[in-house]
């Protein structure tokens, strides 16, 4: 997808599979949703959620996805995803969603999100891609090879939906990202189900032994925040917390 910028920005050059796949024909925004360490009860994180151009839920926009217009899709998401962050002035990071087999060449498409980042003027270096696990992957190799390219440009990487999607812990086996996000399935009544707790707790394990920060998403309830902490998670995400904000950040309620 091609980006006009100010006259001290070069034009970005869209690749083939951008530049002949269709133009969305819709618009949409952004919600945010915090992420919080509460080692130090400080913002980790704001994960930037797709939303319709009124603040409908993302289901409406990616049902509006297709086979010809996701690589356009997948590079104006995070071009808004950085415009947004930069207008809100978010003092942290910004977590953004892709889709590994919306990423034709790592290195060309990921020049929209690095021109966005300099004409909106937000470090590159406070920027995490997570990948979708729900999403098929189709070849290992050229997911492997998007990685390797994001963290040559500084970008921090993570695992969204740990546990729910096809490849769980052999994603791990091929790389290690930054982070992993475990799925709201595996934390819902964490507190009172020793199998879930017992999967959480082998998980972090692995992760801890490959160097990998582990985020509980979709944490609801005191009682689930306690026992996870109680396993050593720090980073979570939920509506314990907050709930998105549609272009705009939320306050965060955080725990006594």
């Amino acid at each position: 997808m091609g980006m006009s910028s100010d006259s001290d920005v070069p034009t970005v050059t869209p690749c083939a599979h951008c530049r002949e796949g269709e133009s969305l024909g819709f618009d949409f925004s952004m919600a945010f949703q915090p992420i919080v360490d509460l080692r130090d009860n400080s913002l980790f994180a704001y994960e930037a959620l797709v939303r319709t151009a009124k603040g409908g839920g993302a289901a409406e926009v990616l049902g509006r996805v297709n086979e010809d217009n996701r690589y356009a899709f997948d590079q104006a998401c995070r071009v808004k995803a950085v415009e947004l962050a930069a207008r809100l002035s978010i003092p942290c990071q910004v977590s953004i969603n892709f889709l590994p087999n919306a990423v034709y060449s790592a290195a060309t498409c990921i020049r929209a999100t690095l021109e966005a980042a300099r004409r909106f003027g937000f470090p590159t270096n406070r920027l995490i891609f997570e990948i979708t696990e729900g999403e098929e992957l189709v070849d290992k190799a050229h997911l492997k090879s998007i990685i390797a390219e994001y963290r040559k440009q500084g970008f921090k990487t993570a695992i969204d939906d740990f546990g729910a999607g096809y490849s769980g812990l052999n994603l791990l086996a091929e790389f290690q990202p930054d982070l992993i996000k475990l799925d709201m399935a595996l934390i819902r009544n964490i507190d009172r189900d020793p199998v879930r707790d017992a999967i959480v707790r082998g998980i972090l394990g692995v992760c801890q032994a490959l160097s990998i920060e582990v985020i509980a998403e979709g944490v609801e309830t005191p009682e689930e925040l306690a026992c996870l902490r109680g396993l050593g998670v720090n980073l979570f995400q939920g509506y314990l917390f907050a709930r998105p904000g549609f272009e705009q950040l939320p306050p965060v309620n955080w725990p006594a």
